[in-house]
């Protein structure tokens, strides 16, 4: 029997990939619009299907301009932690509350970092989403948009040649229903992060703007669980970490700006392997797109890192270190008061050293694999510095980038704690080789010195 569903010949070519895509969604074809949403990453249930379905039809009759609709990530990320969701209840916001007032108090005396002037909040897990979605939108645009456009042109490259015509005459809609795809996954992905991070600084870069902190009661109470750790203990030591990291990127203003630009400097840098794209379209299995979804989404597409990435890389895992060692080490100073504090802080450590919230959104959304490896040595430097010449002087650090400490002092932590005490008792400054030798150059009483006729 003759297919009454093919396109006249001669019609346009995105008009044939659109009566195409239309069929599949509309059930006529001999795709199961349920694998379809098993590719996107959303359970096989008959809402989420129905939700892809109109969200890939919205793009059809659209034609898409290419780009990425990231209103639907934050969509399914609120409809994913809206799932098991708690109301935060009156005596949680009270606790929490009063938690956040003793840590700021604890935190004045053992940090010289100026207050926030903004109230921290308490969030459910929808609301956590809807405030960090715009930063992971803009962290996962340039691999979303590398992967989109990889997978167009080879999808393309691999038709059948009497399909090829066609699906050229309709990259930006491929391109379109690509990003769309990559967007819902993204909203999945953040939706569960939601119901994994106790706070705003949970992930280790700042993902609210300047000065707010924030904590999630729900997974607050659920982090305790099991700890054999009287409640107001951890609520207290989880405000004071999160109130450390939020008064940190308000004393450098420079360092949230700093710190997001290498992440997407980095994103941008990213190429995809086509190659494996191609080896993924030719065995493409319709009734089996876990394979292709698992290849989008696990950071297999990307290719090795360059030597400029892999320097870029060093520089972001360092930061990252230096942040969460010198947040380390506070709160430790800060919650020496709470009897329980080794046994919060250990679990703080466990978690973190298992991966973590961090690690799985950074390898699924910017490609980096970013666990905090120096994390020890950093905050053991910090702790030498403290030792060494107090808060005061350690927190001035921060003041601007060419002042942190670097790689090499995460190494040698005696070596600046050198010079810094012989800054403070006001002997000269102890130089490295490049600084000594220039200093040798223009000295009066050097022979060497270029001196006026």
């Amino acid at each position: 029997m003759a297919d009454d569903s093919r396109p006249d010949e001669g019609q346009n070519p995105e008009d044939e990939f659109r009566d195409m895509l239309r069929d599949i969604l509309s059930g006529k074809s001999s795709i199961d619009p349920g694998q379809l949403a098993g590719a996107a990453g959303l359970p096989n249930d008959p809402a989420s299907v129905a939700a892809l379905m109109s969200q890939l039809q919205g793009a059809l009759k659209g034609g898409g301009d290419g780009g990425i609709n990231w209103d639907i990530a934050l969509q399914q990320g609120q409809e994913r932690a809206v799932t098991g969701q708690l109301s935060t209840t009156d005596a949680q916001r009270a606790e929490l509350e009063q938690a956040f007032h003793i840590a700021a108090l604890w935190l004045d005396d053992v940090i010289n970092v100026a207050e926030l002037t903004v109230v921290p909040r308490l969030m459910t897990r929808k609301e956590w989403v809807t405030a960090t979605m715009p930063l992971w939108s803009q962290l996962s645009e340039p691999v979303a948009t590398s992967i989109s456009d990889s997978l167009t042109n080879v999808l393309t490259e691999q038709a059948p040649e009497e399909l090829k015509g066609m699906l050229a005459g309709a990259s930006q809609m491929m391109r379109s229903l690509g990003g769309t795809l990559f967007a819902m996954q993204l909203g999945q992905v953040v939706g569960q992060l939601a119901s994994e991070v106790v706070s705003g600084g949970d992930i280790g870069i700042p993902l609210f703007g300047d000065q707010q902190a924030a904590l999630l009661p729900q997974n607050v109470a659920e982090f305790g669980e099991g700890l054999d750790v009287p409640t107001d203990q951890v609520q207290i030591y989880l405000a004071v970490r999160e109130l450390a990291h939020a008064r940190l990127f308000r004393h450098s203003r420079w360092l949230r700006l700093h710190m997001i630009s290498s992440i997407t400097d980095f994103a941008h840098g990213i190429s995809i392997d086509t190659e494996r794209l191609e080896s993924l379209a030719e065995g493409f299995d319709p009734s089996n797109p876990e394979e292709l979804r698992d290849a989008m989404v696990n950071g297999s597409l990307i290719p090795p890192k360059s030597d400029a990435q892999l320097a870029a890389l060093g520089r972001l895992e360092t930061m990252l270190a230096l942040v969460e060692g010198w947040v380390d080490v506070v709160t430790v100073e800060a919650t020496s008061r709470l009897p329980r504090a080794d046994a919060i802080n250990e679990t703080v450590k466990r978690r973190r050293a298992s991966g973590g919230p961090a690690e799985s959104a950074f390898a699924t959304l910017v490609g980096l694999e970013l666990r905090p490896r120096r994390l020890r040595e950093a905050a053991a430097m910090w702790q030498a510095v403290t030792d060494a010449v107090g808060n005061e002087a350690r927190d001035a650090l921060w003041a601007h980038p060419d002042i942190l400490p670097t790689s090499a002092d995460l190494d040698d932590p005696q070596a600046l704690v050198a010079r810094l005490t012989s800054t403070a008792k006001g002997e000269p400054p102890i130089l490295d080789d490049v600084d000594q030798a220039l200093a040798d150059l223009l000295r009066d009483d050097n022979p060497d010195r270029p001196h006026e006729a």
